[in-house]
């Protein structure tokens, strides 16, 4: 971050960068291992009529605890969620760019969620390691009853009046899925979804104690599921990576769905793998970069 001495206006460098329409401010803040920008900034840069727009803002910092990277990121609403899984697609380009890399390589990168693999491909996507799901309700965390192994899997939750079936699974942050109501007659068709009513009240629910991102869910095939996302602290959005892991891992739970599924978003698709052999799960997908600016803050 620089001030202009004519005007006195404090700016930032910044790269903007998208994960299937997903889309991020990236920083490059290997300086401090503090945002240049607080949160309040992060909300009027976030902004799509007043600031450059975007559903976040990410901060690429020194590594930690072995890294090579740290990640931090805003929320559009300015609240900071534990990881991004199209975020940290994003991160592992930008810093290719800043190291002035294109050879293929990995990153390990710190996040509140831990370390995270991102690893750059010849064939310019991403895959990334986002390590083992939590199950434990406890520990998503919400307050719905458990099964007998402690998971959350197809319990009833009310909503506006209407009961769902929900499992609960956490990738780092927590997530809600669903494929439908309880009594509901043929797969849910989530196209027709009022997100815009439903979702705020899924995230702000009282068995949420962190709120929560929702996902709901059309099973089109063992293999090929269709998600749309209601976020945590950004809304509707056109992807979510971390979101697309849970609910590979929730639909394998409930006996839906096999551990590889090509999950689509409304910005497109990502590839997901819940491996039996040691327990994590796999992303793939792109990440590209849009334009870079100088945004004034004041």
């Amino acid at each position: 971050m620089r001030s202009s001495s004519s005007l006195q206006q404090r700016t930032l460098d910044f790269v903007k960068y998208h994960g299937l329409g997903n889309d991020f401010i990236l920083v490059d803040n290997r300086d401090s291992s503090a945002p240049k920008v607080s949160p309040e900034d992060a909300i009027k840069l976030c902004d799509r009529n007043f600031g450059v727009g975007g559903d976040g803002v990410i901060f690429a910092m020194p590594g930690t605890q072995g890294c090579d990277y740290s990640m931090r990121i805003y929320n559009s609403d300015g609240s900071e969620p534990e990881m991004c899984g199209n975020g940290i697609r994003c991160m592992a380009r930008f810093v290719a760019r800043l190291e002035g890399t294109l050879e293929p390589r990995s990153y390990k990168i710190h996040t509140l969620a831990g370390t995270i693999i991102p690893e750059l491909r010849p064939d310019g996507q991403v895959a990334v390691d986002m390590g083992p799901p939590t199950l434990k309700g406890a520990e998503v965390p919400t307050k719905l009853p458990v099964n007998a192994d402690g998971a959350v899997v197809k319990q009833p939750l009310v909503v506006d009046g209407k009961t769902w079936l929900v499992t609960c699974v956490s990738m780092g942050n927590p997530h809600c899925v669903t494929f439908g109501e309880q009594d509901a007659k043929g797969d849910l068709e989530v196209n027709k979804l009022p997100l815009e009513k439903i979702g705020p009240l899924f995230e702000h629910h009282e068995v949420f104690p962190a709120r929560t991102n929702t996902e709901f869910i059309q099973v089109l095939s063992d293999t090929h599921l269709r998600m749309r996302v209601w976020e945590r602290g950004a809304g509707p959005t056109l992807a979510c990576g971390t979101g697309a892991c849970a609910v590979v891992v929730a639909a394998v739970l409930e006996g839906r769905a096999q551990r590889r599924c090509v999950v689509d978003l409304p910005g497109g698709p990502l590839e997901i793998e819940w491996k039996e052999a040691n327990n994590h799960v796999y992303m793939t997908g792109p990440a590209k970069p849009v334009f870079s600016g100088i945004a004034y803050l004041d």
